[in-house]
């Protein structure tokens, strides 16, 4: 049972790898859209996870792993995520709609003794899936000559081994391993109308990378009012290998209909480089106050290093970026069995990002608010809350000032949450 187990979990993250996942034209830059810790929980509550510590003995915390000093059980989850994009820009009154379904998370979590609890997962970090094309035309503006065409591929993936440590009854620490890897293309194609030969010009960042997080988390309960405060902190540092970048210019033409076999091809310049500067340090702080398995409520800053990476044969530098996100929980009555809605966790969220990029003067910044609840199966209880994961997320990223393009979301999320305790031998006396 176990080996067929395992091996299910590695099909699973195969699956996972293989996926194309739908982004936004700002993918171009960059690494493209990040999706990392995007799980139901988190994002039904506005991204909130640096001070989150759960109530119950069933979730285990991959963003900050010092908080997970309730987890008791063993715990698989299975998550997928329905994104819905529409764009708009002034720029000839354009609009687009893009939608993309895909395997967002899995994770395995289970304690290793009442203080030390470990957890792995796997997810998408972040993806390039997009084209743009932009008709060139002649002075007189109505005649066009040729056609310049962006196009993205490719998705970055993570691994992640965690550990937490509960020091004492308030206090606790963890690490976390992340190693993620993909490889990222992108391809800038210049044709006219009246040459034989397409213009090209492509990169492609093919990533291996570790780095890694420490966590740490405070929490007073006071017994009398069962009310909670909760402080938590988390940085991220430590790249410790390269990202090796392709550089390809060449002139050419495709052989096919599908425009995928090249021919003819001359190459005009190569270039391989290295850079090691791919995810710089991240660092995240967050509060928290609620009551005992009633309610719970958190503020948290997050803060992003710019990053460099290589980008048609030049670098291109990223500023640095900030979250603010506010979010949290509430339970009805759990013991209330005449009224199963009394029973489900109803999770909520809102949050706003200065993003690492500005284009013609302006911050592609995003916002939204979220929203979510847990449904718990019907053997469930209290200290094993396994349950159906549903969450929503609207916002908005991006401007129509100077032509740019406003993005607006609606991202689904579903997934089960399956806990219980699991390979551990009976004792006998």
């Amino acid at each position: 049972m176990k080996k067929i187990f395992v091996l299910s979990f590695i099909s699973v993250g195969y699956f996972l790898n293989a996926q194309n996942l739908s982004n936004s034209p700002y993918a171009t830059y960059g690494i493209g859209d990040v999706k990392y810790d995007n799980t139901i929980e988190t994002a039904s509550m506005g991204g909130i996870s640096t001070a989150f510590i759960s109530d119950f003995t069933s979730n285990f915390n991959f963003a900050n792993p010092a908080n997970n000093a309730n987890f008791e059980l063993t715990s698989i989850k299975l998550e997928a995520t329905n994104e819905n994009n529409y764009f708009k820009t002034d720029y000839n009154n354009t609009k687009s709609t893009k939608h993309s379904t895909y395997l967002s998370n899995i994770a395995l979590a289970f304690p290793l003794s009442p203080k030390l609890k470990m957890g792995i997962s796997y997810q998408p970090y972040s993806s390039k899936s997009y084209e743009i094309v932009n008709l060139i035309k002649a002075e007189d503006q109505t005649t066009v000559i040729g056609a310049n065409r962006f196009k993205g591929s490719g998705t970055l993936n993570t691994a992640q081994i965690a550990l937490g440590y509960k020091v004492n009854d308030k206090f606790a620490v963890g690490a976390r391993a992340n190693y993620y890897f993909g490889n990222l293309y992108d391809l800038n194609e210049l044709a006219y109308n009246d040459a034989e030969l397409i213009n090209g010009y492509e990169t492609k960042n093919s990533i291996h990378n570790f780095n890694f997080t420490l966590g740490a988390s405070y929490q007073n309960l006071n017994t009398s009012t069962d009310r909670k405060l909760t402080i938590g902190a988390t940085t991220t540092f430590g790249n410790t290998s390269n990202m090796a970048t392709d550089y390809v210019n060449s002139t050419y033409f495709y052989s096919d209909a599908g425009a995928t076999v090249k021919s003819n091809e001359s190459i005009i310049e190569q270039k391989n480089t290295s850079s090691k500067n791919l995810l710089p340090l991240q660092a995240s702080v967050g509060v928290g106050y609620g009551e005992e398995n009633k309610w719970f409520l958190s503020v948290q800053g997050d803060y992003k290093k710019g990053e460099s990476i290589a980008y048609f044969g030049n670098t291109l530098d990223l500023q640095d970026s900030y979250r603010i996100s506010a979010g949290g929980w509430y339970l009805p009555n759990y013991n209330n069995f005449r009224s199963y809605f009394s029973r489900i966790v109803y999770r909520y969220g809102a949050f706003y990002e200065k993003g690492n990029l500005q284009i013609a003067g302006q911050d592609i910044n995003k916002m939204g608010v979220s929203a979510g609840v847990l449904l718990p199966f019907k053997t469930s209880s209290i200290t094993r809350m396994s349950g159906l994961e549903l969450g929503i997320e609207v916002g908005k990223r991006g401007t129509l000032k100077n032509n740019l393009i406003n993005q607006n979301f609606v991202n689904l999320r579903v997934g089960f949450n399956f806990a219980d305790r699991w390979f551990r031998k009976t004792l006998y006396n």
